[in-house]
């Protein structure tokens, strides 16, 4: 089931009914059906993979039980914690890598071939982000920051939580696990700044990302046929679709998670107004970008050794990032991309910005150097994109190839083409009312617009919007793949 279609405008009331009105006086009744309708949700896509994250849910709970049951003998229970993530990254690594790395080494050493080799197995939705999500858990066990939690239905309830099970925001146990382990109250403010959220995630998703999706997929179907003006915009309008697509249904996950008294991690943070690619991937997919840090880059010693040392781990993440997006030597490159640009930042003395530091942070406008600053950096994003966009490496080279060569059509030609039109109106809506909300959890908070009337044409210009770009046949969300 997806976000963007019909039968989900029937669930989500039918369950937010059921699960305050029904089930609203116990919260362990609440987080059974919580389980069943998160099952039900995931099972929409296909039902034989609920098996698959019933057991990755019961292998990660049961050794949590083990490590503290270990732990309080006296024993070091490393070995479990190493069995846990094996297993898991090793069911992860069946279903997403193993035909990869097959065909990977069929092409190097057996010319090709792979007759009985591959396994063609299909990718379950979302398996990259309730992995991770459920690994975290024993990890954090294991660390000592949370303890094991007994209640199977409880744990269940956090991997599966339907908003955000799919494609995240990937969740820590220390945030989410706990929050099932108590009563929720109904809170109106808390569901309207939902509703907002979960508005303003369709608007970025049904009317931005699947306007510029048309304009993109047309000039990426077929590179050779077009020059570099119809690649540069198709470039530019795919980080936008990304952005929309992606940020869209982290906005709607949380602000769905609100209406049923659920608190999930901001995933984006204008990240398209950072300074330096640094600063970008602190307010770009937040939620992966620090489990990795987390769980691989401060463990392999971060930035506390040597120079040499910190440019290998950084590689070394932003590498094992790209392969997490995609089993395909491209998602590889631009992963060590990334990783390239990262290494100045490394190598300067200049401390990193953190995420309080937005720019222009208490004026209405940005000087020229930070604009300056913020265009540099999107337009090394958007040239990265370009290498995670295009199916294999000779594709990409034809890409950057042909953004050199003149194209027989005008730029303003391509303005009269619908969906790129639509996309040229409402991209700058988008920026608009990000850059006035950069410093809030979602744009749309509405803190700044005192009249009530201004308010509510807000949300109906929104809705009209919604109902006139709606397409039940639009494809899913863009990470559904990963």
């Amino acid at each position: 089931m997806s976000f963007n279609s019909l039968l989900f405008a029937v669930f989500l009331p039918v369950v937010f009914g059921l699960y305050w009105f029904v089930f609203g006086r116990n919260y362990k009744w609440q987080n059974v059906f919580v389980v069943v309708a998160s099952y039900i949700f995931y099972g929409w896509w296909n039902w034989r993979f609920l098996s698959l994250i019933a057991f990755t849910s019961f292998c990660s709970w049961g050794s949590g039980l083990l490590i503290a049951r270990f732990r309080l003998k006296g024993k070091n229970p490393c070995w479990i914690s190493a069995a846990n993530i094996v297993l898991n990254l090793g069911i992860l690594c069946l279903f997403k890598y193993y035909d990869f790395f097959a065909q990977s080494f069929a092409d190097l050493f057996l010319g090709g071939k792979t007759d009985g080799v591959l396994l063609h197995l299909v990718l379950p939705v979302g398996i990259s982000f309730y992995t991770f999500q459920a690994l975290s858990y024993s990890i954090d066990v294991y660390r000592g920051k949370i303890e094991a939690t007994r209640d199977i239905v409880q744990f269940f309830a956090f991997v599966s939580f339907f908003p955000q099970l799919v494609a995240g925001p990937i969740e820590r146990s220390t945030n989410l696990l706990p929050q099932f382990g108590r009563a929720r109250k109904f809170e109106y403010a808390q569901a309207v700044d939902g509703f907002r959220q979960i508005l303003w995630g369709y608007f970025k998703k049904v009317v931005v990302a699947d306007s510029c999706a048309v304009y993109v997929n047309a000039v990426f179907g077929d590179i050779h046929a077009y020059g570099g003006g119809w690649l540069a915009a198709a470039a530019i309008l795919f980080a936008f679709q990304v952005y929309g697509d992606f940020s869209g249904y982290a906005d709607i996950a949380i602000g769905t998670a609100k209406l049923f008294g659920i608190k999930l991690t901001q995933n984006f943070a204008t990240p398209f107004f950072s300074r330096t690619t640094s600063e970008f991937w602190q307010r770009w997919h937040i939620t992966l970008m620090t489990w990795f840090r987390d769980y691989v880059y401060i463990p392999l010693g971060g930035s506390h050794k040597s120079k040499a040392r910190t440019i290998a781990n950084v590689l070394i993440v932003f590498t094992l990032s790209g392969l997490w997006h995609g089993a395909d030597w491209n998602k590889v490159g631009w992963g060590v991309y990334c990783g390239l640009l990262m290494i100045p930042g490394v190598l300067s003395s200049r401390p990193r910005r953190k995420l309080t530091g937005v720019v222009a942070e208490g004026k209405t406008l940005p000087t020229w150097a930070e604009l300056w600053q913020m265009v540099a950096t999107f337009s090394l994003i958007v040239l990265g994109l370009i290498i995670f966009r295009t199916e294999s490496p000779a594709q990409t080279v034809a890409c950057f190839s042909n953004l050199f060569k003149t194209s027989t059509d005008s730029f303003a030609a391509l303005l009269i083409r619908p969906k790129l039109f639509a996309a040229s109106i409402w991209i700058p809506v988008l920026l608009t009312v990000e850059w006035i909300g950069r410093t809030e959890p979602h744009a749309l908070t509405m803190k700044r617009v005192k009249s009530r009337q201004v308010r509510f044409f807000v949300y109906a210009l929104l809705s009209g919007l919604m109902v006139l770009y709606f397409d039940n046949g639009a494809p899913a969300f863009f990470y559904f793949q990963f």
